[in-house]
């Protein structure tokens, strides 16, 4: 076996174990333990995915990296414990962007830099902290199992259509589907993933979620597992207009915690919107 061939398999093999690792710590809290202890393991991941967010971001800078992950596990907090208040919400979105701005104008450092720096202290807490917020406040207000069985669901739009794009690119990709963002990627690959959501839509319904009618359960799948590819496509667009390779290397085989997560924000995301908007 040559080396070429060797290093994705090799790859595959570190992403299997790791996920083996990962998955009874994910579904025990879900479903054995009480809200409070998942939301403690979003904060964990809040922390981690922020940090290498703001470390693309203001490498130099580990103040501001400090501050935007304060900030974005204060929003996550934040939905979890007074979303409820709409007052609460509004007065968080509408503040948060002055942070960044504001923040970025106590540490001004280069001139070249400070626009797209602040801008990132902006956008950045919102876009880890509000979704892992939503996350965990889905597993904790929607009734019975099924908070948690929502949780899985949009944890398979997003991991699912991961690996199903990940075969049917590695067997069938022949089209790239966005070469100057990620050169890997195929448009195979992509009907590939979207594939394998709706089949973890339909797993879903039969299984641990019989609450989600079928068709919904499909239809959410596809839009869902839609925009969780553009979240990844959105992180490799963060990765390499910052010459970053992975945004971290905490996971074996997998880089970083926002490697692994970019999708789920976008998933959890539309999922909590069904919830929230269709139940």
């Amino acid at each position: 076996m040559t080396e070429a061939a060797a290093k994705p398999r090799s790859n595959l093999l570190m992403r299997v174990l790791t996920a083996v690792v990962g998955a009874p710590i994910i579904l025990g809290l879900l479903y054995f333990g009480p809200p409070d202890a998942f939301f403690g393991l979003t904060v964990l991941a809040n922390a981690i995915a922020a940090w290498e967010l703001f470390s693309m971001s203001h490498p130099d800078d580990t103040p501001s990296r400090a501050f935007g992950v304060l900030v974005s596990i204060a929003i996550g907090a934040i939905v979890y414990f007074l979303g409820a208040d709409a007052r609460v919400l509004v007065t968080t979105f509408a503040v948060v962007p002055f942070l960044g701005l504001f923040f970025t104008l106590f540490r001004l450092g280069s001139m070249t830099t400070a626009g797209l720096r602040a801008m990132a202290l902006s956008f950045g807490p919102l876009y880890v902290g509000l979704p892992l917020g939503l996350m965990a406040a889905m597993r904790r207000d929607v009734g019975g199992n099924d908070g948690a069985g929502f949780v899985v669901l949009s944890l398979f739009f997003a991991w699912l259509a991961d690996t199903g794009g990940y075969f049917a690119g590695r067997f069938l990709g022949k089209h790239k589907l966005y070469e100057a963002v990620s050169p890997k990627k195929t448009v195979e690959g992509a009907i590939g993933g979207l594939v394998a959501a709706a089949l973890g839509a339909v797993l879903a319904h039969f299984w641990f979620l019989r609450s989600l009618p079928l068709v919904h359960g499909i239809v959410l799948a596809v839009i869902a597992g839609a925009a969780g590819q553009a979240g990844d496509l959105g992180e490799s667009l963060l990765k390499r207009s910052t010459g970053v390779k992975d945004s971290g290397a905490i996971l074996p085989g997998h880089g970083g915690i926002l490697d692994r997560i970019d999708a789920l924000l976008v998933t959890v995301t539309v999922t909590y919107l069904y919830v929230a908007w269709m139940r």
